[in-house]
């Protein structure tokens, strides 16, 4: 096939149309979706049926990392501050202290039954010591799994945090692959650098960009997610241009948006969940197509050692002993160290050594591809039969809605009322993003002389006017009479 700018958008969206219609039917089988977009990457190959011939580690490392600033900043988006408040301190030691011992323990092992130096095993072990953002989200998320006691939060902020950790060792112990002069000691400062420098304009460019999404006004509701791509992609940039990691920027910066009243927040959370499934599924068909499974083949008796050594011994060990100061029972720690899933991310890290150019490079990426399908295929066709085994899910009945549940759920507002908005209430001069209102009540519409005005987030209250409310039980009208009728201090 000649390839042409119509052939590749053929050729792209007949596979990204396969891929959702495969999706929907995994689940019957038991069969992640991600390991189903990875397979029709493969298929659609050099090696596969498709024929289709990409060896450009630099494009995909491209796609990978475009990819991954969708996947966090979602997950970031939709990570309730009040389920992570509780758990911050362990979800904060198993993304740092956490990683930091799987890379070594892993490494290690990896120098002990291979001719790698040092150096080079802990490279590998450092790529594949972070949980993956996108297989974890999107597993616990499909499957639907109610968990005890704020072990879902802890899952996802470790594997929403860890990504930035992994990253840093990767570069470092490239770094010292590369110039093998170098100490260890030498470059704990860039470590330092990029963890601080990240964490603190995460926050920042979180401020910036709050304060820029409410207080611009666009004349299209469409354009406010678009604003907000714009932002997170100067958030990981700048981050990155000024020596921070960029990564954990966005994260940070995400979390921070996903807990604050902003425009058309509703619009803004469903574009990105939509363009994370999207960004998955393009990522994976990426890495599908870039990797030759007949070159695997010769590593997967080293690959296969590797990946039970991690599964059984190397993150539990870093579960463990991350956890041990922490009150925990002891089926939670197993259940968090069972879900210790790679994914696309460690494939996106194995091509910085390839671009690189480094001995064992073509090795590494076979290993850590062959690491990442066995993680998939063995931890998350079995997550819930775990759950079940140590007794730490919960019928999905008894799960508890986040507050983005909330704000996305369809529920119909069936009752209504009518408020009248007095001189000292609160919500006078107000606009309603500022209000702080209840996520399942909405204002549908406001009288305001003789005439109906439809609100949005930027609609300011003013005295006199009859707020219509709209809410899906009577007891959140109490709430909503505290939120709008506070007389002002």
């Amino acid at each position: 096939m000649i390839l042409t700018i119509e052939n590749i958008l053929l050729v792209g969206s007949l596979l990204l149309l396969v891929s959702i219609f495969a999706g929907k039917t995994s689940y019957k089988f038991g069969v992640p979706t991600l390991l189903l977009f990875l397979t029709i990457g493969m298929l659609a190959g050099s090696d596969g049926i498709g024929g289709i011939r990409f060896d450009d580690p630099n494009l995909a490392q491209f796609i990978g990392i475009v990819s991954l600033n969708f996947i966090l900043f979602s997950g970031g988006l939709d990570t309730n501050w009040t389920a992570v408040k509780p758990i911050l301190r362990e979800g904060i030691v198993l993304s740092t202290f956490g990683v930091l011992l799987t890379a070594v323990s892993l490494g290690t092992f990896v120098w002990f039954v291979t001719d790698f130096t040092i150096y080079e095993s802990l490279l590998l072990g450092s790529i594949v010591s972070s949980t993956d953002a996108a297989a974890v989200f999107s597993i616990l998320r499909s499957k639907s799994l109610a968990l005890k006691t704020n072990l879902r939060p802890t899952l996802e902020l470790e594997s929403g945090s860890n990504d930035p950790m992994a990253y840093v060792l990767t570069i470092v112990f490239l770094t010292l692959v590369i110039n093998q002069d170098q100490s260890i000691v030498s470059i704990i400062s860039l470590f330092l650098q990029q963890m601080i420098l990240g964490g603190i304009a995460g926050f920042a460019f979180g401020i910036l960009s709050k304060f820029t999404i409410n207080k611009i006004k666009l004349d299209f509701e469409g354009l406010y997610p678009v604003l907000v791509i714009a932002l997170m992609f100067i958030t990981f940039s700048a981050t990155n241009f000024v020596g921070g990691n960029g990564f954990l920027a966005i994260y940070i910066c995400a979390v921070y948006l996903g807990n604050q009243d902003l425009i058309h927040k509703k619009t803004i959370l469903k574009m990105f969940d939509g363009l994370a499934w999207l960004m998955q599924i393009v990522l994976f068909l990426t890495l599908g197509l870039l990797v030759f499974p007949s070159q695997i083949i010769p590593y997967m008796g080293i690959g296969l050692l590797i990946s039970l050594f991690l599964i059984v011994i190397a993150r539990p060990l870093g579960v463990f002993i991350s956890l041990i100061f922490f009150k925990m029972k002891l089926k939670r720690r197993f259940y968090i160290s069972w879900v210790g899933l790679r994914g696309a991310v460690p494939i996106v890290f194995a091509t910085y050594p390839l671009l690189a150019g480094i001995d064992k490079a073509s090795m590494i990426f076979n290993i850590v591809f062959f690491i990442s399908v066995t993680s998939i295929l063995i931890q998350g066709t079995t997550l819930s039969i775990i759950a079940k085994w140590l007794n730490v899910g919960l019928p999905e009945k008894q799960k508890k809605l986040t507050t983005t549940d909330l704000l996305l759920a369809e529920y119909p507002k069936a009752k209504m009322k009518e408020l009248l908005i007095t001189s000292d209430c609160f919500a006078v001069n107000k606009k309603i993003v500022e209000l702080g209102f209840p996520k399942n009540a909405i204002i549908a519409m406001i009288k305001r002389d003789d005439t109906y005005i439809i609100p949005n987030g930027l609609t300011k209250i003013e005295a006199q006017d009859t707020l219509i409310v709209l809410a899906d039980r009577p007891k959140i009208f109490d709430d909503v009479y505290k939120t709008l009728k506070s007389h002002k201090k």
